[in-house]
């Protein structure tokens, strides 16, 4: 297969952006607007970006194999997992299955969580054609248990930075369930936030993966920077 040489700009922003990179996985730093993998808008992927990116930097004629063992929701930024292997892609997956992959994300909150920090346990139940999620009460066995911890880690006049470790990986789980106990994150208009945020994004952000590495077996954990304007001023 032949990849399109992508603009030196842009290839100089994905090389600036990878937090971490070997022979089997590779971690960049998601933007707000990105999408991990092909969905119904027909936009380029992440995943097909990088498989040109790395085609170029390291002259490969044959095709480049990305897989995705997770996905970000379009309006959030942060840590996105590719496997650059398809033995690698077959470990990951069974790692996110079976809940050894640790992940924590900060969310800027609209309101304080009381008590600042604790763990919430819901039943989540998802509505395929409003593509939201909605904590259910009524015993519907379609309704899928969804658990998190959180921390409070900062107040400002206005926001709460909340830092978010999953317990399991539900629809819009974060955003659901701190919607749940009064506290939509910024710029979430779908749960419940006042107004939307310019880069028509919302504050949540994969903050951080720990994982064990799925040939050298060896703990790695790559931290992701947040690209926030100084919102205590907005």
């Amino acid at each position: 297969m032949i990849y399109q040489e992508l603009p030196e700009e842009l290839f100089g922003d994905i090389a600036a952006r990878i937090l971490f990179e070997d022979n089997h996985v590779l971690i960049i730093n998601n933007r707000v607007g990105e999408i991990v993998q092909g969905d119904k808008t027909g936009d380029e992927p992440l995943c097909e970006t990088l498989k040109a990116f790395i085609a170029q930097r390291d002259g490969k004629p044959g095709n480049v194999f990305m897989g995705v063992p997770h996905r970000l929701d379009r309006p959030v930024s942060g840590i996105a997992m590719f496997a650059k292997t398809s033995k690698s892609l077959e470990r990951l997956n069974e790692a996110f299955r079976n809940g050894s992959i640790h992940k924590t994300y900060w969310a800027l909150t609209c309101a304080a969580p009381k008590p600042a920090e604790g763990e919430l346990t819901d039943m989540l139940l998802r509505n395929e054609k409003q593509n939201k999620s909605y904590i259910c009460t009524n015993g519907n066995p379609a309704a899928k248990e969804a658990r998190l911890r959180y921390r409070t880690l900062r107040q400002f006049d206005r926001y709460t930075l909340v830092e978010v470790e999953l317990l399991t990986g539900r629809h819009h789980q974060i955003r659901c369930q701190l919607s749940g106990i009064g506290c939509c994150i910024k710029g979430d208009l779908k749960y419940g936030a006042p107004r939307s945020n310019r880069d028509g994004g919302i504050s949540l952000h994969a903050r951080s993966v720990t994982f064990v590495h799925p040939t050298r077996k060896e703990p790695v954990t790559v931290v992701a920077p947040v690209d926030w304007p100084p919102f205590v001023q907005e």
